[in-house]
């Protein structure tokens, strides 16, 4: 039977072919991974830890005040001391040598500035958590500690050195013009009194940072620091004359027999003895702090 078709109508028709699909675009290629960056990242080495501690130490701000408080204290007041009073001139009681060690007095009140810094150097950074992330890079910790030993030596050395022998060279020229005797660094001990106070800072700011890892807080180390090096000293002469015996061997006046300190006890050990003697209790306050570095956590 023919299919009745009605005046514009197409013809039914049966179902159409479906049409062929587009191909389906090709996926676009990845991108190639960017190159990995350089890096210069190498094994811990101490020169690497001494490194990384110099840049701390000099970032701090206090570093720079302590720096420029123990100079003022050093050059001015020894200044100041040889501008004041009588003229000094050199007798049989009065050497140069002495004359020197009280020009340098201000030795006495540096030693608080820069034990400061050494307590900081360790306890600062137990105060801010900072030890964490330095112990998490130098996981065997001994490197740390050397490394700030070695900093704080390489800083207060030459710069104690500069200061003690611009001190000199002032009060000097202060008392010559005021009359007093000429002084020189040809003098007998004049050179080892002035060299020595520097050699003192040295070993104190040593001992301040033994005591920064010790105790880990500031207020604690700087306190101990206070009273070993000022407090215990200037008491020790309320004392009974039976039980001074120890005075000598207190570590400022130990450590003062070398530079003449105006604090030293009648009884002074000989200048190169009580240095030793000081360097004693900077090594064992040292290893203390090394020993506990290892064991404790931070």
């Amino acid at each position: 039977m023919s299919a009745i078709t009605r005046p514009g109508l197409a013809p039914a028709q049966g179902p159409s072919a479906p049409a062929p699909m587009a191909p389906a675009p090709a996926p676009a290629p990845a991108p190639a991974p960017a190159p990995a960056p350089a890096t210069v990242a190498g094994p811990v080495t101490q020169v690497r830890v001494v490194r990384a501690e110099w840049t701390k130490l000099l970032a701090l701000r206090s570093t720079r005040w302590c720096g420029l408080t123990a100079a003022v204290l050093i050059v001015g007041l020894g200044a100041a001391i040889a501008g004041s009073g009588t003229a000094y001139h050199v007798s049989a009681g009065n050497t140069a040598a002495n004359g020197v060690s009280v020009a340098l007095l201000g030795v006495l009140f540096a030693q608080l500035v820069l034990g400061l810094v050494g307590v900081l150097a360790f306890s600062g950074e137990y105060g801010t958590g900072m030890i964490r992330a330095t112990l998490a890079v130098v996981p065997s910790r001994l490197p740390v500690l050397w490394a700030k030993v070695i900093v704080l030596v390489g800083l207060v050395l030459p710069v104690t050195m500069l200061c003690a022998f611009a001190d000199f060279f002032a009060a000097a020229a202060i008392e010559s013009s005021r009359g007093g005797s000429v002084l020189s660094l040809t003098d007998p001990g004049v050179l080892r009194t002035v060299v020595g106070s520097s050699l003192y800072l040295t070993v104190v700011v040593v001992i301040g940072l033994a005591l920064g890892a010790l105790f880990r807080r500031t207020a604690a180390g700087l306190s101990v620091f206070a009273a070993v090096f000022f407090v215990i000293p200037v008491s020790v002469g309320a004392l009974p004359q039976n039980i001074r015996g120890f005075a000598p061997y207190l570590p400022s006046n130990a450590g003062g027999a070398l530079w003449g300190s105006p604090l030293g006890t009648a009884h002074a050990l000989s200048p190169w003895t009580g240095f030793a003697c000081l360097c004693g209790y900077a090594v064992v306050l040292t290893a203390l702090a090394a020993w506990q570095l290892r064991r404790r956590d931070a």
